[in-house]
């Protein structure tokens, strides 16, 4: 899956280094990442490849993490990819970067942009919030309201019936491959509630010997994901809820077909009840 970046090993401990030429960063505009333009691959740029254009630009960077001693730094400035060799690409290409490190680097970087784009006033008294020095939080000086990133619970999960995989398809998005029953879970809920609730509610199916399977951070989303198992309780009739879903379909094993990638649990989960 997409954090699987072994050998290499993400640190997300917040630290106030002082940034070095050496030190890589990630620039964002929109759905958008700063890359090397003459690479096949997500070559991020450090604050040496812009000494000369942007002298000025260590100076305001905003530290991300680091992965293995290489240290990951946030940018936001106008004009960098007016440097030659440099320019925007979709985030999309996350998806299809094969060194998941690479990718995974410029998913958690995009995450956390988001946060502090969408996060720029206290939600309670509407002074602008400031970014702490000493951990990844905004916090709110005039009346002390503290905001940590937004990671959000949701489950996925794969309903089977003896040699039979429940898949889906969704209605209404551009994502167009088979997935599982996924879903979020709502207050004062528990996960395992979450899968009963999610499955009746977008196939009308009950389930039991719930099994949990893996977790997931899912960047993109601002998501983690927890993957269940879980067996098909009396009848296996699907009612689709078509606001959700436009498909909705029971597959013998050898009836799956091949997924393009593991770099998602659901890509993970489907394989592994194939395979099974």
């Amino acid at each position: 899956m997409i954090q699987d970046i072994e050998p290499r090993v993400f640190h997300n401990e917040f630290k106030n280094n002082k940034t070095s030429p050496e030190d890589l960063f990630l620039a964002y505009q929109g759905d958008t990442v700063l890359i090397r333009e003459d690479k096949d691959k997500l070559w991020y740029p450090s604050f040496s490849d812009f000494s000369i254009s942007h002298p000025n630009l260590m100076r305001d960077a905003q530290f991300l993490f680091t992965i293995d001693e290489i240290n990951y730094y946030l940018v936001e400035e106008d004009g960098l990819d007016e440097v030659l060799g440099w320019t925007y690409v979709s985030t999309n290409q996350f998806l299809s970067e094969k060194k998941y490190w690479r990718s995974f680097a410029g998913a958690v970087g995009w995450q956390v942009n988001r946060w502090y784009s969408n996060h720029r006033f206290c939600s309670r008294c509407s002074k602008p919030l400031k970014r702490s020095e000493k951990d990844r939080l905004l916090y709110c000086e005039s009346c002390g309201l503290t905001v940590y990133p937004t990671i959000s619970p949701c489950v996925i999960v794969a309903v089977h019936d003896g040699d039979r995989l429940l898949l889906t398809k969704y209605a209404n998005r551009e994502y167009r491959k088979y997935a599982l029953i996924a879903g979020f879970a709502e207050i004062g809920e528990s996960l395992e509630q979450t899968v009963r609730r999610e499955v009746m509610e977008e196939v009308g199916l009950k389930v039991k010997n719930i099994r949990y399977y893996k977790s997931q951070p899912w960047p993109f989303t601002d998501i983690i994901l927890a993957g269940f198992f879980a067996e098909l309780d009396g009848d296996d009739t699907i009612r689709l809820d078509e606001d959700e879903l436009a498909i909705g379909v029971w597959l013998q094993r050898d009836e799956i077909p091949e997924a393009d990638s593991n770099i998602s649990l659901t890509g993970e989960m489907i394989e592994a009840f194939k395979q099974y």
